[in-house]
């Protein structure tokens, strides 16, 4: 492959990142010859170089055709953050597969319905992460068109019936006598409009759908954000957003992998391990929710820790106060504070620029990305004066291709004129700065997670004695909002209230991931609706808004 120069991502040069690469395996090509022996991944005692890595990439993706894998195949990966991840779904990429990921907060029956649903066929897992066992979580659950589960970290004795089940180690060395010149005819033969991946969102009906993304609209839209918040060659990027989340996985590995900057993977957010990171490894780029800034703001020994390198943060997902950013420029001395917002469907939509001041930051989400169209509409669509609030509809390349068998969905969400109808109620101000006001969709945001009240309230229907329920999610200090289930009792139930709030979170931490599980349960005797039989969240809200 003849040497690209680097381009300086997304600007005036080259505001076409998806024609620069092309496809995401073109992408890391083009890395290990441009950035060489420049370290691209840190992961505890693993260094890996950007030419080692897309070695090692190959030698995956080698691994991956021996095993089966055929182009268009979709690959779940069910990990945390490690550099494991990044090989697998690189690997799994250079083969022509499909990334699909599952929150590593699943439960067994959650991760299931993404797996059958998205008809994946190869599992890529790990053992021991926050003391699970995800594959014994999958025994007795329908995995749809799943062959084989591949182990990452960490070994099991018995994989779900029917299931192949090796490690990462063998199927690479399973792949060695396959030519590179098969792995490479398969690059050369994707299209920058392939499907690249499936990330799973929950909506209003409460069933997760997959997002199918591009590779062109990922590598355009990455690069423009990477350009917008000034990433460079020489940064340390502390990714803790999961990668099984957009943020991580692409405005995180894929970002970096553009500049040239080196990635170190860290599974949870825990504000010492942080520290010590920014400390020993230099990091520069520290994206996150603001309760990790207001974390190590916070922590009592965080003068004892050299925090001069940072220099980047872009944050977003709750209200961020001025006072935090303020705080983050003057105390933890970043060069660059942003917000953004987007969504699963778009990944990046309005972003702020360095340049904007501390209430533009913490007041707005930022204005919309070059060559991007923001309106906010009223019901009918028409588009609303500066100030009046209403629905936030997107326009552009960002645009997901739809949602993967469920083209009425995709018709619903994004009309013939090709709007995005995101479900947010917002407002823009006379610069273009949006800001969110409400969720047309009622999601909520806990510590950086979407959490979905639909999705939670039909898991929760079934458990005997609640004859009706809404999920809302109120204001808490620590995580931005939790969850509060408003139930509507069977009056057949004989326990006393605080016995069966008890009983509904135990089935509720059983079914579900943490996130997702109600802090609060409240009880009324009719649920308030209107006259069309929905549930008034708004007023809902209003009375248990601030839940004792």
């Amino acid at each position: 492959m003849t040497m690209i120069p680097a381009p300086v991502i997304g600007s005036a040069e080259d505001p076409r990142g998806d024609l620069v690469w092309g496809t995401i395996p073109r992408l890391v090509e083009w890395a290990g010859e441009n950035f060489g022996d420049s370290v691209a991944v840190i992961d505890g005692e693993t260094r890996l170089s950007f030419v080692e890595l897309a070695s090692q990439v190959d030698d995956a993706a080698r691994g991956f055709v021996s095993m089966g894998l055929e182009p268009g195949d979709r690959v779940a990966l069910w990990a945390p953050n490690c550099v494991e991840w990044i090989i697998a779904a690189l690997g799994a990429l250079r083969a022509g597969g499909v990334v699909v990921t599952l929150n590593t907060r699943y439960k067994g029956s959650e991760a299931a319905y993404i797996l059958q649903n998205s008809g994946a066929k190869v599992l890529f897992t790990v053992q021991g992460f926050l003391g699970l066992d995800f594959v014994s979580m999958l025994h007795g659950e329908d995995l749809g068109q799943l062959e084989h589960i591949v182990m990452l970290k960490g070994d099991v004795d018995a994989p779900p019936k029917g299931i192949a089940l090796t490690s990462l180690g063998d199927v690479i060395a399973g792949g060695q006598d396959v030519p590179p010149e098969r792995v490479a005819a398969r690059v050369a033969a994707m299209a920058s409009d392939d499907i690249a991946d499936m990330f799973f969102t929950s909506g209003t009906t409460g069933f997760p759908k997959g997002v199918m993304t591009s590779h062109a609209q990922t590598l355009r839209v990455v690069g423009t954000w990477a350009s917008i918040v000034g990433l460079r060659h020489d940064d340390q990027y502390l990714i803790v957003n999961p990668f099984f989340h957009t943020f991580g996985y692409k405005t995180g590995l894929m970002a970096s992998l553009m500049a040239g900057a080196t990635v170190i993977p860290e599974p949870v957010f825990d504000v010492d391990k942080v520290l010590h990171h920014i400390d020993h490894l230099k990091i520069s780029m520290l994206p996150g929710p603001p309760a990790l800034y207001q974390s190590i703001l916070s922590h009592p020994d965080k003068a004892n820790f050299d925090l001069s390198s940072l220099r980047l943060a872009v944050t977003g997902a709750a209200v961020v106060p001025v006072e935090l950013v303020a705080a983050m420029r003057e105390e933890l001395k970043f060069e660059t504070v942003v917000t953004a917002y987007g969504l699963t469907e778009s990944v990046v939509v309005t972003m702020c620029r360095s340049s904007d001041s501390a209430e533009v930051i913490a007041h707005s989400s930022g204005r919309a990305i070059p060559d991007v169209e923001v309106r906010i509409v009223d019901a009918q669509g028409v588009e609303l004066p500066r100030g009046d609030a209403g629905e936030i509809v997107v326009r552009g390349y960002p645009l997901m291709r739809g949602y993967f068998g469920d083209d009425q969905k995709t018709k619903e969400t994004i009309d013939e004129e090709g709007w995005l109808h995101t479900g947010d109620v917002g407002t823009m101000d006379g610069h273009g700065n949006i800001a969110i006001t409400d969720r047309i969709k009622d999601m909520f945001v806990m510590g950086g997670f979407n959490a979905y009240p639909a999705e939670i309230e039909a898991m929760l229907r079934p458990f005997p004695g609640i004859a009706d329920i809404a999920v809302i999610g109120v204001p808490d200090e620590r995580m931005g909002e939790v969850g509060c289930a408003v139930v509507v009792r069977n009056t057949e139930v004989a326990s006393n209230d605080d016995v069966f709030a008890e009983a509904i979170k135990a089935f509720a931490k059983e079914k579900m991931a943490n996130f997702k599980v109600p802090r609060y349960v409240e009880f009324i005797g009719e649920l308030p609706r209107n006259a069309g039989g929905k549930v008034l969240k708004r007023e809902l809200r209003d009375t248990f808004g601030s839940p004792v």
